[in-house]
């Protein structure tokens, strides 16, 4: 009982902290952005560099940002019949459906990438832009840490519902 408490707690600080760290990514997004927008309207000139780091801002802000969602409940639900069940009722939807789809999906999606990733890596990618970001593997490694990120939120959402199930608030 009390070390899957344990669990969840640590694993919600883990998520907490980093949703925190993310949501800076937004200023930066927007700061970049304007220099963006200055230097093409205001000097004629540009940057395939500065463009592409709004596009791995963005990446890293919704892949890494989507445990956060989860724990806070920000997630589109279709949630017809979920809003008028009950405490125990929503717990029984959400660990049915953290243990069939959220799980196995995050799982899925980590197995599937890792060649993706790992080939990416093999080789340096980068940009196939003149003057574009030497990164294109990190950006791809997006996709694994994405999984591995939901998949722990997934554990503590899932331990939370069965300890409601439990009568173990």
């Amino acid at each position: 009982m009390g070390l899957t408490v344990s669990i969840i707690a640590a694993i919600d600080r883990f998520t907490d902290f980093s949703g925190r760290l993310l949501a800076w990514l937004v200023l930066a997004m927007a700061l970049v952005t304007s220099v963006v927008v200055v230097m093409r309207y205001g000097f004629n000139t540009g940057s395939i560099a500065a463009q592409e780091s709004i596009t791995y801002m963005h990446a890293c802000l919704f892949m890494l940002g989507a445990a956060y969602a989860l724990k806070h409940g920000a997630h589109v639900r279709v949630d017809i019949f979920y809003r008028g069940f009950s405490p125990r009722g929503k717990a029984w939807v959400d660990a049915l459906g953290g243990v069939i789809f959220l799980l196995p999906m995050c799982v899925f999606i980590a197995l599937t990438s890792w060649n993706f990733v790992t080939g990416s890596w093999a080789i340096g990618e980068v940009s196939t832009e003149p003057g574009g970001l030497p990164f294109v593997y990190l950006l791809k490694s997006l996709i694994p840490a994405m999984a591995i990120n939901l998949l722990l939120q997934g554990v503590a959402e899932t331990l939370r519902a069965l300890n409601v199930l439990r009568g173990i608030d």
